[in-house]
């Protein structure tokens, strides 16, 4: 299997392990759940199982959901952390120091999951795991949070919740629940490389908060707020509004996106207006709404989203 955890260590190992808060108790050797307790009563369909070399008989499930491919991603939310779950720890002789507030973050490395053995069992956040559901396990990142998850090999991308704790071992970086593994394709393969990039939800977003796979642009930046998002003045027109955040870091995010995603664009016609409390991200300005809505479309068929328009007078 992926992904180690202390309860599975034998027990000749487990003196090696000092403390993991909140890990998943040891899992029963009865034959796999389909699903998880209260998971929502999923309509199941047969797996053709391949592969092997799974960790103490954890692995492919013998049924999926028969819509796996439409079950969708996790939705960014602020929630409170919880402190038990983000405390320092020690497996394997191997120490962690959780982060304890949200904060741009980025990593590249190899993504595994994990599924039967521990499908029904509690996570470290303290919720129940739904090998199903689009949620992850990482070493450090605090809990509860989001995460975007990109399949280098792919490009595929998926959003998750993580509720866990781990992998803890052979340099693997993230371990997925099956479906969240599933959509990157990497399933039957065991494991992938992956890029990790957390999401910093806004309570006030509004539409394509998200999209954005450029989590890291200022990771390292020492610019403070007013320099990287306020210095742009408002010109009259009509403009394709994208979002508008409370959080300047996610407009610039959502800015970098649409420039990355859209090479018709160029950086002239992207904006961040910092009008407190309020960053607005808008493309424009536009001479006539005719013009501001035939962008509307075509930014509507290429990301998905309900982009709306905007007068400034």
């Amino acid at each position: 299997m992926k992904r180690y955890c202390p309860s599975l260590i034998s027990l000749a190992l487990i003196l090696l392990v000092v403390q993991l808060n909140g890990c998943s108790s040891t899992p029963s050797r009865s034959k796999p759940m389909a699903s998880a307790p209260g998971s929502g009563g999923y309509v199941m369909k047969p797996y053709p199982r391949k592969g092997g070399g799974f960790y103490k008989d954890d692995g492919l499930p013998a049924q999926i959901p028969e819509n796996i491919d439409q079950i969708p991603n996790a939705t960014p939310r602020l929630e409170p952390l919880r402190n038990a779950a983000n405390k320092p720890y020690t497996v394997l002789g191997m120490s962690f120091t959780p982060m304890t507030r949200l904060q741009p973050f980025s990593q590249q490395g190899i993504g595994s999951w994990y599924g039967t053995k521990f499908n029904g069992l509690k996570t470290s956040n303290g919720d129940t795991y739904d090998m199903f559901a689009m949620t992850a396990a990482h070493p450090t990142l605090p809990l509860p949070c989001y995460v975007r998850v990109t399949n280098t090999q792919n490009n595929r991308s998926v959003i998750v919740r993580v509720n866990d704790r781990g992998p803890f071992h052979n340099g693997r970086i993230i371990d997925l629940s099956f479906t969240a593994a599933y959509k990157l394709g990497y399933v039957d393969q065991g494991s992938s490389p992956v890029r990790v990039e957390l999401i910093m939800p806004d309570a006030s977003a509004v539409t394509y908060a998200e999209l954005s796979k450029d989590a890291l642009a200022a990771n390292d930046a020492k610019i403070d707020d007013k320099t990287r998002y306020g210095e742009e003045v408002p010109k009259p027109g009509t403009y394709v509004q994208m979002g508008a955040f409370q959080n300047g870091f996610n407009a610039q995010v959502l800015r970098n996106h649409l420039l990355r995603e859209l090479d018709w664009m160029t950086p002239a016609q992207v904006h961040v207006y910092a009008e407190p409390p309020w960053h607005r991200v808008q493309v424009g300005p536009f001479a006539t709404r005719v013009q501001a809505e035939t962008v509307q479309v075509k930014i509507r068929d290429a990301l998905g989203g309900q982009p709306h328009i905007a007068v400034r007078q």
